[in-house]
């Protein structure tokens, strides 16, 4: 016989979980090697410190304003783009030995860099700087990122057309490969030519036949493309990635290693385990949501490889945002394989109350948290809602006998606690996940409170 009064079952007191959502499917993946780059690369630690003397000046003015500038002095910037104001950049250049001129370009390295990060209104130190003499890999992938912003480092002049601009800057990694492949000086009539080609191919794939008659088309006015690489060319030049002379480009060691990066990031995307690549956001989610978490990270990374960072990181916040749950943990999971570029936009979710409990996370590990302590950062109450809401992910895409085991995780020591404190988070799910738990449990007798509970929040009672 069973009571008809609920009864007071214990629950036992561990941190929260991870809990796969079906059996697992077969280890069948091959473990591909680790590539290995171009023969006669120099070594890690020598790129590193070729990267490091070239953003020398960069350093230097980073370390500066971390021990010049304290919060609240006055002399930051407040306008949210992490310029500096007149008076720290007089301040800096009469420090430091050099013009104002001098103090906002290498400013503005730094940001692009990472060695200076942007949060809202205050400019800080970024974790590059921190690790910048002892961390080869934080070095090189700072320079890698001023790579990709060349044009950035050294804009176009008003001079040249914006859309033809455009264009040649888009051409670049052809151009970059070319070099490569060459392995030495490319003249600067030969790299014309390949840019020639490559904007004609350009034109063509985005030329559009609009429906219905049309007036005679006027011929677009021929733009020479002389001036627009020879402003590229003194670009990659400016960022340490080739050398410019004699009418001739040659990459530079650091150059050469970083293509040979973004043709590796290409291959990775090409071998996309499950395929997903192609896909928006949450179709790519959905389609790792069975995977083993090494394949699903795989799968991340082949993912934001096709993509621009800044677009990727939109694009599964987006799905975070939505209805679904269990989208909204992967979400949070391809953004740790995101890294350093997500944390301003994940430190913004924190204010959000339907994903607050996923950022604090986040970032508590993003900061260097202890994984298996990691859920301390949580109050009571963001912990009951994060419950909520993966028992919802498990009761849309688990098995009845998972929801059950979720119990394990809740932070409350009983069942009726754990009801209370559910009904009290006010998730919009409340309602179907106490239903779901009911019709899952074995217990009859809790099986009824939970109903009870249900009905509850469902008319709003007390």
């Amino acid at each position: 016989m069973t009571s008809r009064t609920p009864r007071d079952s214990r629950l036992r007191l561990v941190g929260p979980r991870r809990q796969p959502l079906a059996a697992a499917a077969p280890r069948t993946a091959v473990r591909r090697p680790a590539p290995r780059p171009p023969e006669g690369t120099p070594p890690p630690a020598e790129l590193a410190r070729a990267a490091r003397q070239g953003l020398a000046a960069a350093v230097r003015v980073a370390r500066w304003a971390d021990s010049t500038l304290s919060p609240g002095n006055g002399t930051g910037t407040d306008d949210g783009k992490g310029t500096l104001s007149d008076a720290t950049a007089r301040r800096a250049a009469a420090d430091l030995g050099l013009t104002v001129g001098q103090v906002r370009a290498d400013w503005d390295t730094a940001r692009l860099a990472g060695l200076v990060e942007v949060h809202g209104d205050i400019a800080r130190p970024g974790w590059r700087l921190r690790v910048w003499d002892r961390d080869d890999t934080a070095v090189l992938r700072g320079w890698v990122a001023l790579f990709d912003a060349w044009s950035l480092v050294h804009p176009a002049p008003d001079s040249l057309e914006p859309a033809s601009v455009a264009e040649v800057v888009e051409a670049v990694p052809q151009l970059l490969s070319f070099c490569q492949l060459m392995a030495g000086p490319v003249p600067a009539a030969q790299l014309l030519d390949l840019l020639d080609q490559r904007v004609a191919e350009l034109r063509t794939e985005r030329c559009e036949i609009p429906y219905g008659p049309q007036p005679e088309p006027v011929p677009p006015e021929d733009t020479p493309l002389l001036p627009l690489l020879d402003w590229s060319l003194a670009g990659l030049a400016s960022v340490g990635a080739l050398t410019y002379a004699d009418e001739a480009a040659t990459l530079t060691p650091l150059g050469s290693w970083a293509v040979w990066v973004k043709l590796e990031q290409i291959c990775v995307a090409a071998q996309s385990p499950a395929g997903n690549i192609e896909v928006a956001a949450e179709d790519m989610l959905r389609g790792c949501a069975r995977l083993r978490p090494n394949a699903a990270r795989a799968e991340y990374r082949a993912w934001l490889a096709a993509r621009d960072v800044g677009n990727a990181i939109t694009e599964l916040l987006g799905a975070a945002r939505g209805e679904d749950a269990l989208l909204r943990g992967l979400a949070f999971e391809a953004l740790r394989v995101v890294g350093a570029p997500a944390e301003p936009e994940v430190r913004r979710c924190a204010e959000e109350p339907g994903l607050r409990a996923y950022a604090l996370l986040w970032l508590a590990e993003y900061e260097g948290a202890d994984p298996e302590d990691v859920h301390t950062v949580l109050t009571r109450e963001e912990a009951t809602w994060l419950w909520v809401d993966t028992a919802a992910a498990v009761a849309d895409h688990g098995e009845a006998p998972l929801l059950v085991r979720h119990l394990e995780s809740a932070v409350q020591p009983t069942v009726p606690a754990l009801i209370e404190e559910v009904r009290a988070v006010g998730h919009p799910r409340t309602v179907q996940v106490l239903v779901a738990l009911a019709a899952a449990h074995p217990d009859p007798a809790l099986a009824k409170a939970v109903r009870r509970a249900a009905f509850q929040v469902h008319t709003g009672g007390a």
